[in-house]
């Protein structure tokens, strides 16, 4: 089918905006590239420290000058269930390479850290902070310039987006990325959600809350709902850098090890046929492609934010006008936690990657003329791997969906539309995931509650005080604040609110989790509080109407919002979001950070940034504001 005319427009607007952005980016990849191998740049010192704690036979090998040797960047730690089955990988993929006449070496490692530990903690102001770190340590270990391909391991939320931004200022170099897999299915999704709520009530303790949690995270993999790690494996196929159906392979199986040794073999042969590398993979065709497979699944609202970084660092421009009109002409196919009942292991079941991508293809909802690691053209995705006799082999994936309340084809989708919608108006633009919320809830207009930390807010709740037909505001908490943590405690207090019968929506400049579910949240509002948004002026009482069908987040019957008084946060506020448990290491990263909608990063902050610094104290005459408004 021919590409559909939204697509089509949207994608020519990306390519236009980015036309010089873009073309910087691929002369500096082209340059890259044309000053030839870097193993051959090195001299014989040089090339004698890089091999030096190899074995005997690297060495060899090494010596001869012209094997290509495969560089490894890992995010492995056994914090993370996700990343523990990397402890292995580097072993596996050296043998692989070995095979066929190359080397490979860790090149250097990158933080990763749990969300799912740090939520409603101090640590989470760090959360998102650490993708660019992310990114500047995966620059870090392969500007050693010892490696003639890469490859990225990685998985969870912040991860796969830094080890992205980091590969793609090598992009000179053929680049495949290699997850892990996601843990066998623990207990239903939705009981999970109910005793969460019972918790929330004190209606159950907490070693019965603990109990339930265990039996959800329960084993080494990805944890199965459909959040944020989940959602980075969909877009890393669609987007053409992992071997086909990779994402969802349970980590301990022969499967998983055979396709980790399969993208192993293949970066070495992308490296010696010179073709398919990063910065080919990654245009403007392969980013719509990547958000469209997010909308098409539900995905995590926090690649509106990621996604807008990932694509600059391809030199690549986009913002939430190009995502809310693809997302009106993306057919839902996926109901998978927290948007349905089922798991990524369901999800896999009924028909996988490879069944989404079939069906956005014949529909006309994706470029099908992109290279990718395969080589030219999106087909060979509608393939998924098994093992038979031993050996790696390839077959068509599922036609249909085994499974129709989990995945369903685009003639006969959930939903007409995709799963996220921008909101605009007075309060500023936001972003909303709509897939989970119910239509009779969707549309909100109540009073106001202003908090600035979760604590607060949930202490209201506790206490009684949001049982009535309420919009919980939550500000100061964008980027340049405290580093744009997840909010997800709050979720289960506002969906009790919710099954009390009461009208609740939730609006903040900073994120929810990529599990956020049934309750409306219009998030990442931008500008943020701290720079001077509108959330800034929002008082107790006022009336907020959030329309997700409509797109308007707005105040009714405010005249003048922005003529009152500025709030500003309370000191202990301000102390709290700058000092421990790491924070003070990031007071330059919030000074500097770019806005939500310009993917909240410092790795472009002076280059293509148009946020300006702002503080809760007029700037000091004395102080020379070195920031470049570019």
């Amino acid at each position: 089918m021919a590409l559909h005319p939204t697509v089509a427009a949207v994608t020519a607007r990306i390519i236009e905006k980015s036309r010089e952005t873009r073309a910087d980016y691929i002369r500096r990849m082209d340059a890259a590239r044309d000053s030839g191998a870097g193993r051959a740049k090195l001299s014989c010192a040089n090339w004698a420290h890089a091999f030096a704690g190899q074995t005997i036979a690297d060495k060899l090998t090494a010596m001869d000058g012209s094997k290509p040797n495969l560089g490894i960047v890992t995010a492995y730690n056994d914090m993370l269930s996700a990343h523990q089955p990397f402890e292995r990988f580097p072993s596996v993929v050296r043998e692989a390479v070995r095979q066929v006449g190359a080397t490979a070496q860790v090149a250097g490692g990158t933080p990763a850290m749990c969300d799912g530990v740090t939520q409603g903690r101090p640590g989470m102001e760090l959360s998102l902070f650490s993708r660019d770190v992310i990114a500047m340590s995966a620059g870090v270990g392969l500007t050693h310039d010892a490696f003639d391909a890469a490859m990225m391991l990685g998985v969870c939320d912040k991860i796969v987006p830094g080890l992205f931004m980091g590969a793609l200022a090598f992009g000179h170099l053929p680049v495949v990325f290699a997850p892990a897999g996601p843990m066998p299915s623990g207990i239903p999704n939705a009981e999970k959600a109910r005793v969460r709520a019972e918790y929330a009530q004190n209606k159950v303790d907490r070693q019965t809350l603990l109990e339930s949690e265990i039996g959800s995270y329960h084993s080494p993999g990805t944890c199965t709902f459909y959040g944020t790690a989940n959602s980075n494996q969909m877009m890393m196929e669609l987007g053409g850098l992992h071997m086909p159906s990779t994402a969802f392979v349970h980590p301990d199986t022969g499967l998983r090890d055979a396709l980790t040794a399969a993208a192993a073999k293949r970066a070495v042969e992308l490296a010696r046929s010179g073709e398919c590398r990063m910065a080919d993979v990654i245009d403007e065709k392969s980013i719509v492609n990547m958000i469209v497979a997010l909308l098409a699944t539900g995905g995590s609202t926090n690649h509106a934010i990621h996604l807008v970084a990932m694509a600059r660092a391809a030199g690549v421009l986009i913002d939430w006008t190009d995502m809310d009109e693809l997302s009106s002409v993306t057919p839902l196919l996926a109901r998978v936690y927290p948007n349905g009942s089922a798991d990524v292991n369901a999800f896999q079941a009924a028909g996988g990657v490879a069944f989404v991508a079939r069906e956005l293809a014949a529909n006309g909802n994706i470029h099908t003329d992109v290279t990718t690691i395969m080589g030219k053209g999106i087909a060979p995705y509608f393939q998924e791997p098994s093992m038979v006799d031993g050996e790696l082999v390839w077959r068509d994936g599922v036609k249909e969906s085994l499974d129709r309340d989990i995945l369903r084809p685009a003639s006969d989708p959930f939903d007409k539309e995709g799963g996220l919608r921008l909101v605009q108006g007075d309060l500023g633009r936001a972003v909303i995931k709509i897939s989970a919320v119910k239509p009779e809830n969707r549309l909100v207009e109540a009073p106001a509650a202003v908090f600035e930390t979760q604590e607060d807010a949930l202490q209201a709740f506790k206490d009684g005080k949001l049982f009535r037909d309420v919009v919980v505001v939550l500000r100061f908490q964008g980027p340049k604040a405290n580093g744009m943590p997840e909010l997800h405690s709050l979720s289960p207090a506002l969906s009790v609110i919710q099954d009390r019968g009461f009208k609740v929506a939730f609006v903040t400049d900073g994120r929810m989790s990529g599990a956020s579910g049934k309750t409306p949240a219009a998030i990442h509002v931008s500008p943020e509080a701290l720079a001077g948004g509108p959330l800034a002026h929002i008082r107790d009482g006022d009336i907020i109407r959030l329309d997700p069908e409509a797109g308007v987040l707005t105040t009714v019957g405010v005249e003048d919002l922005t003529g009152r008084p500025r709030a500003t946060r309370s000191q202990a506020h301000a102390e709290g979001s700058s000092w421990g448990y790491g924070r003070e290491l990031f007071g330059a990263f919030r000074h500097v950070v770019t806005t939500a909608e310009e993917g909240a990063t410092v790795c472009f902050a002076v280059n293509g940034s148009s946020s300006a610094v702002h503080t809760d104290t007029p700037p000091n005459p004395n102080v020379v504001d070195r920031t470049v408004d570019a």
